[in-house]
């Protein structure tokens, strides 16, 4: 992914309010089923990680992202911003990339 689509999803994201959160149980297999599942719905999601997860931010967005096969846009303080296209029919158009 080229940082022109990038930032494009980024602005996407920007108006988006977390619809996941990840607690002190931290990443479990419920909470990558509902990624999974919002992924599919929506294609771009924000997920808000709470102070009293087990790991840092970084670090979670980087093992939901590898585990649903999705994208990494963005994490900015506790928010985590990740994107994935449908297999049929996308509702979001990445502008070219080089």
């Amino acid at each position: 992914m080229t940082s022109k689509q990038r930032a494009y999803l980024r602005g996407l994201a920007n108006p988006l309010t977390a619809i996941l959160q990840v607690g002190k149980n931290g990443l479990n297999d419920n909470l990558i089923k509902q990624v999974e599942d919002a992924l599919e719905a929506r294609e771009l999601i924000k997920l808000s990680v709470l102070e009293t997860a087990p790991e840092d931010n970084r670090t979670i967005a980087e093992t939901l992202a590898s585990s649903t096969n999705s994208v990494l846009v963005q994490v900015v303080g506790n928010k985590i911003t990740l994107y994935r296209a449908k297999k049929k029919n996308p509702k979001i158009q990445l502008p070219e990339g080089r």
